[in-house]
């Protein structure tokens, strides 16, 4: 059973909303100012925080600076309840971090909708996501509410790319966010004699084109395609969005590229150390993998 502690100092308002979430079978604490509520919330960590706004003794956004001070509860939801003539004030408690928001007067089924998916939300957030376009898909689910990947192709206008044609070049600054719809696209680096190498391949559902943008530097490589490609395009302001829309859901989302790059570093000792046939072999292990082809190769190495 889901704790939910709810902080209001209105008496008529406290009781009617604790029966409503009691009856939808969560178990809820109540307290009439934000002093109190703090200290239950300390006493006994709560999944989610519904608070009032104004109250004496200690105000919403006190509750929710204490809430964030403190490693134990700082990752807990946290929804304000707002009257309408509070709106401006909501918005300054949106900035500091609130998950969400009910406006007074609510009903029930606006209350435990909100409630059902905040909670849901958090569970989604609490799992260890793979390095993949499922955990990023996981992100959107908990960011929007719904699976933003999916429908990508629909909302978008694709970019449709010839074989062989250059996505964008070393030293450019980026403005895009790439999803590869379908098709394949390499990343490499060119010398002074134009030899190139591959330092990257991506295939369909694999976003590229990030870490300039986490980095706000220059592209540090060239993407061309491999063969024809469509690519869905994200502007950098809507990437900035997702980033800047919740803090949990951009500490997730840092969290998922660092593990991506974390195992391309674990890949480094072994192209340093390894005899030749092995770093072969894993460099067509590796090739395989992220081109989905299947190969019978016979190597004879001295």
């Amino acid at each position: 059973m889901k704790k939910i502690l709810l902080i209001e100092d209105n008496d008529f308002i406290r009781e009617n909303t604790a029966e409503i979430l009691e009856l939808a079978n969560y178990k809820v604490s109540t307290a009439a100012n934000g002093k109190i509520g703090v200290e239950m919330a300390f006493q006994d960590i709560p999944d989610l925080i519904i608070c009032d706004i104004m109250m004496p003794v200690l105000d919403g956004y006190g509750v929710l600076l204490a809430v964030q001070k403190n490693n134990a509860i700082k990752n807990t939801p946290f929804i304000f309840l707002t009257a309408k003539t509070e709106r401006n004030d909501f918005r300054r408690g949106m900035e500091s971090g609130a998950n969400n928001y009910i406006t007074k007067p609510f009903d029930g089924t606006e209350l435990l909708n909100a409630v059902n998916s905040r909670l849901k939300k958090n569970e989604l957030l609490r799992q260890q996501l793979k390095p993949t376009i499922e955990g990023f898909n996981t992100l959107m689910q908990a960011l929007f509410g719904k699976n933003e990947l999916s429908t990508l192709a629909e909302d978008r206008n694709m970019n449709k790319y010839k074989k062989k044609q250059i996505i964008y070049y070393e030293g450019n600054h980026p403005n895009k966010l790439y999803y590869v719809v379908n098709g394949k696209v390499k990343a490499f680096k060119a010398n002074n004699d134009g030899k190139e190498l591959v330092t990257e391949l991506y295939r369909q559902g694999d976003f590229f084109g990030y870490i300039a943008m986490l980095e706000e530097t220059v592209y540090r490589d060239t993407t061309e395609t491999m063969e024809e490609a469509s690519l869905a395009i994200i502007p950098k302001d809507e990437y900035d969005e997702l980033l800047n829309n919740n803090s949990q859901v951009a500490r997730k989302f840092i969290q998922l590229l660092a593990k991506n790059i974390s195992e391309k570093e674990e890949q480094l000792p072994g192209l340093a150390y390894n005899s030749l046939r092995k770093k072969v072999a894993e460099a067509l292990m590796l090739s395989k993998k992220n081109t989905g082809m299947k190969m019978l190769i016979i190597l004879k190495l001295q």
